[in-house]
């Protein structure tokens, strides 16, 4: 049975989106609460495979449009991402529109977590940019459907490392792949956004041996990761003119697209960050025409979810562990389908993915 897509307030505010945008999404909430500032919108693509889970990334986005269009694209990316893991979630995200060094507040945050209650469990929230496991306490003080709270409480603490493990884990599967081993010592590998996720991955990586170059905004952070651990640092976006060999997008998305592909100088792509496509059909076939090999970002970067999804299970570290580290096993069978079915590795991912869900539809 299809559900029609619907714009639902449940405090009776109204945000305007076009009809069009939501085409595919089950339902797109509007957060709004005057007392505490809150702006946040909640969006929920599917459900047939179960409760829609993604996390809360509270940004200073430029408008609501720009918030929207973000949290349908990130939303979307959670179901496929649930669905090629294996787990029976949905896909769903949220995103709070305000800078989260200086507009972030326990009564905002508890407000937020009001509104997640209101859905009554189809939508489960965790971190992901700008928040952190405090943030999940003040959220978890209004609502069961959270997960990603720290260990003291009983949960899983923060899902990084365990990203970053998965991330690491489809690199080794691309490199194994492009070159006949997954070995990394002496690869130079481009890190671009060092927050968590990266850092966790740099610390994969330089005890492999590989030779790292890091990339961000915060230049205090990125003196602070070279020194301890021997990386170099390259500012701006002179980053896709270097000599690399993997290029490693741990930010935010869209990196890859027309123009930095054609300078990019790499012969694979896996990172943690979302979206990472400006274009998922353009770009997927831009990067295998420059025999690039793209590692499918909702694969690879499934590690967090997969952490979290433990924790409503009953949180099993080992499990979520060994579950996270098959995701080098999926990524060769994606790049396996790619190859034979002449498709990009993109798509090959996809097809997996939306089958699980279609096949689940069907039963």
């Amino acid at each position: 049975m299809s559900v029609k897509p619907t714009v639902k307030n449940p405090k009776n505010d109204s945000l305007v989106v076009s009809e069009m945008s939501l085409m595919g999404y089950e339902q797109v909430v509007s957060c709004q609460d005057a007392e505490t500032g809150l702006k946040a919108i909640i969006a929920i693509h599917n459900t047939t495979l179960g409760p829609a889970l993604g996390g809360t990334r509270m940004w200073n986005y430029e408008s609501e449009e720009q918030a929207l269009q973000d949290v349908l694209r990130l939303s979307r990316g959670m179901s496929f991402k649930a669905a090629i893991s294996g787990l029976e979630l949905g896909g769903g995200k949220a995103v709070i529109i305000g800078d989260s060094t200086t507009e972030k507040t326990e009564a905002l945050m508890r407000k937020f977590g009001s509104f997640v209650d209101s859905l009554g469990g189809k939508y489960i929230t965790a971190e992901d940019v700008g928040m952190n496991t405090k943030d999940m306490e003040y959220v978890r003080m209004e609502t069961k459907y959270v997960t990603g709270i720290p260990e003291s409480m009983g949960g899983s603490g923060d899902p990084s490392p365990v990203t970053a493990f998965g991330v690491y884990m489809g690199m080794k599967a691309s490199a194994r792949y492009k070159w006949g081993s997954d070995n990394l010592d002496g690869k130079i590998v481009l890190v671009q956004g060092v927050g968590h996720v990266g850092e966790n991955l740099l610390k994969h990586l330089t005890d492999e041996g590989a030779k790292v170059i890091i990339n961000d905004i915060n230049e205090t952070r990125l003196s602070e990761l070279a020194e301890q651990y021997g990386a170099i640092i390259v500012m701006g976006d002179a980053i896709f003119d270097l000599d690399i060999d993997i290029y490693a997008p741990c930010a935010l998305g869209a990196t890859v697209n027309p123009d930095t592909i054609a300078r990019l100088k790499c012969e694979i792509i896996a990172g943690s960050a979302n979206n990472q496509l400006a274009d998922e059909d353009r770009d997927g076939q831009l990067c295998a025409d420059k025999g690039i090999l793209y590692a499918p970002d909702f694969l690879i970067n499934a590690g967090g979810l997969i952490n979290v999804y433990s924790e409503i299970k009953g949180y099993d570290r080992e499990h979520a562990i060994n579950q996270t580290r098959a995701i080098y096993d999926t990524t060769l069978e994606i790049f396996k389908k790619a190859e034979l079915d002449e498709i990009t590795t993109h798509a090959a991912a996809l097809a997996i993915a939306e089958q699980r869900i279609a096949d689940r539809k069907n039963q």
